[in-house]
């Protein structure tokens, strides 16, 4: 039963017993906030807002058994009004756009002060966006670079081919195409992806998500 007259009631998930009891320590002096349930995995945390259906979970990202997206998704998709936010380390773009697409309404990083916490935990709990201030630069920046440009097929090719490690000649036998040619479409692949080198190249592909691995 969710609570009312601005007492909110959440459930704490957190791998590690001592960043638990942190937040606990945090929250124990705020008479608006009720601790409901402490988890040590997502699983957990699943299970006990299915039991206790509390305002808000409060979960980490990185744990066993189930990770907090993983967790996230499942909490939005049941059928209880608690909602997710996000305590964590990391302030990757990664790690934030998948707990925002699985259904957090908030992320914010471990190094939040007291006050910060407890703002955040009554404006999630109320449905309202919670971001850190980095959390919320980086998404910023996101939204303001360029238009992400694609690569065509065969840049796909060279670079997945780069990417197994081979060099611009295996890379030509490969694909049948004069080394010269290779060169050509490396240099199109650098200007496209910003890269400084062949390594670069790989990694930013991988994280855009523009080169996949078999």
């Amino acid at each position: 039963m969710n609570s009312t007259s601005g007492h909110v009631r959440i459930v704490v998930a957190d791998d590690h017993t001592v960043m638990r009891a942190g937040v606990l320590a945090l929250l124990a002096d705020d008479e608006g906030i009720e601790v409901v349930g402490e988890a040590g995995n997502g699983r957990e945390a699943v299970e006990l807002v299915l039991r206790l259906e509390p305002d808000l979970a409060v979960l980490d990202l990185r744990m066993p058994v189930m990770d907090g997206v993983a967790a996230t998704a499942e909490i939005t998709a049941a059928p209880v009004r608690t909602r997710v936010l996000i305590l964590t380390t990391y302030d990757t773009d990664t790690e934030i756009e998948r707990a925002v697409e699985a259904g957090a309404v908030g992320y914010l990083l471990k190094d939040a002060t007291r006050e910060q916490l407890a703002d955040g935990i009554r404006a999630a709990s109320r449905g309202e966006t919670v971001l850190a201030p980095r959390v919320a630069e980086r998404l910023v920046a996101r939204m303001r670079r360029p238009a992400q440009v694609p690569l065509t097929s065969r840049e796909e090719d060279v670079l997945s081919a780069v990417a197994d490690g081979l060099s611009n000649a295996e890379i030509g036998r490969r694909l049948v195409i004069a080394e010269a040619t290779v060169k050509t479409h490396l240099l199109r692949i650098f200007a496209k992806l910003d890269a400084r080198d062949r390594t670069h190249a790989v990694v930013v592909a991988l994280e855009r998500g523009l080169l996949r691995r078999g």
